[in-house]
């Protein structure tokens, strides 16, 4: 099998990891609080990025004081913050709209790069990417025709997401700036391995760590599994490639989420789905040029 078709798959594989992720995660709910599937999801990450970094950094996992800083900064508002904010999304708001609002994420990625990355250039093709992108996004958080005319765009869950949404993008940037060509297994191990820490002296402040359900187990592993199949992809395939294969889990999390959890798509929220692949497309214009 050529190395395109090996990365092409990774990154659908990652895509139906993601999609499955917060179904699995609402699952656990049903016995156990967001901060202790956050956790234990935390714990069995750190794991499975430590099995996977010392397989493929020669058996190393040493980092610098200088990246340890940037790592601390993305565990905390990658984890702590956007990912916890993520999963109380989830007690409020179908998988659908969580999922696709956190593919919002290279907007304010573009955005917040534009003042930090002053070495990356942005074509008309990065903003009409993003005025469709908002479109596509206020179809699916509005559901319906008549919510959209009278404004009823979006939920408190929603507004979460979106927060979570520009934190992630906030670490995405500062990583690129600061671990460019650090092993992307290390990063995931650090950073996991500091957000487990931090919810485990939480949970214990607490009197509440105590596992709940094999469900928690799934998470970490699939987070995990995801995390190494979309590396091991973008090492294959050009980013515009991968961001466009990522598109796949908006449509899983659709279907999945009726099957398991019963969540209906409207034909407003399907719509809103296709142009936000015209967005993305928009977005990954400038690299497929070049």
């Amino acid at each position: 099998m050529d190395k395109k078709r090996i990365g092409v798959f990774a990154i659908v594989g990652a895509s139906v990891m993601w999609a499955i992720e917060p179904i699995f995660a609402k699952l656990s709910y049903a016995n156990s609080s967001v901060v202790q599937t956050s956790a234990f999801r935390a714990i069995f990450v750190t794991i499975v990025a430590l099995i996977y970094a010392l397989t493929t950094n020669g058996r190393s996992i040493k980092i610098k004081k200088k990246e340890f800083s940037v790592i601390f900064y993305i565990a905390v508002f990658g984890t702590l913050v956007a990912d916890l904010l993520f999963y109380i999304a989830l007690t409020k708001i179908p998988v659908l709209n969580a999922v696709l609002i956190g593919h919002l994420q290279p907007i304010f990625i573009v955005l917040i790069g534009y003042f930090i990355l002053k070495d990356e250039k942005h074509s008309k093709y990065d903003y009409a990417g993003i005025a469709v992108m908002i479109i596509g996004a206020l179809l699916v958080t509005s559901q319906n025709l008549q919510n959209l005319l009278m404004l009823r765009i979006g939920t408190v869950g929603d507004l979460l997401v979106v927060g979570a949404t520009v934190s992630w993008a906030t670490t995405g940037v500062v990583a690129r700036k600061y671990l460019k060509g650090m092993n992307c297994g290390i990063i995931t191990f650090y950073r996991f391995l500091i957000a487990a820490i931090f919810f485990s002296i939480y949970l214990l402040f607490k009197s509440e760590f105590h596992f709940g359900s094999i469900n928690q187990i799934i998470i970490g592993i699939i987070v995990g599994v995801g995390y190494i199949l979309y590396y091991e992809g973008l090492r294959r395939v050009k980013a515009a490639q991968a961001g466009a294969l990522e598109l796949s889990t908006p449509f899983f999390a659709a279907i999945l989420g009726f099957l398991v959890l019963g969540e209906l798509v409207t034909l407003m929220q399907i719509v809103g789905i296709l142009i936000l692949c015209i967005g993305v497309y928009l977005l990954s214009k400038k690299e497929e040029n070049n």
